[in-house]
């Protein structure tokens, strides 16, 4: 692990990328560590996992792609790279292991979650998938049971058809 440039052994063999930062705003002093998963897709942007400050992380949003690969769970694209067929459910239980991902590679789990946003392209067509394989992980007894909304938008950077945008609190 590394914390400020210096790395730090950790229990679980794995390299996570922590940058910490005083922000500088009419001298406050809260502290804020902006974190790179190494098991989470890369992010398509120039933006951070996650950003964790005082006990909130906040995480970018998360899509459905597989690390490494340009591949996207249960995406199906034509010749000239357009999608040509999406299943959903896949995508949906993608994106909450990437979001788990990125969670446990802050020191955070699945029930910090305390606010989920949900892009979806296709509302009228997917939301009532999405809706069931969403509450199998987040409602009910064991669950983080967090807040939610869910927002239909024309389009993702990639061709997915689902991203999550989480908030959780930590100890």
């Amino acid at each position: 692990m590394y914390i400020g440039g210096q790395s730090v052994c950790a229990s679980k063999p794995k390299l996570v990328r922590l940058f910490t930062h005083r922000a500088g705003n009419r001298g406050s002093k809260k502290m804020s560590r902006f974190i790179e998963s190494p098991r989470a897709p890369e992010p398509v942007g120039a933006f951070p996992h996650a950003k964790r400050v005082g006990n909130l992380l906040f995480l970018s949003g998360i899509g459905p792609r597989v690390r490494g690969s340009k591949e996207i769970p249960g995406v199906t694209l034509d010749s000239a790279g357009n999608v040509a067929s999406y299943d959903i459910e896949k995508q949906c239980r993608a994106v909450f292991e990437n979001v788990r991902l990125v969670l446990e590679d802050a020191g955070a789990s699945w029930n910090d979650i305390v606010d989920v946003t949900v892009f979806l392209t296709n509302m009228k067509k997917d939301f009532p998938i999405y809706n069931r394989v969403y509450a199998e992980r987040f409602a009910g007894e064991g669950n983080p049971n967090p807040t939610r909304t869910t927002i239909e938008v024309t389009a993702l950077p990639t061709p997915i058809a689902i991203e999550l945008k989480v908030i959780a609190a930590l100890g």
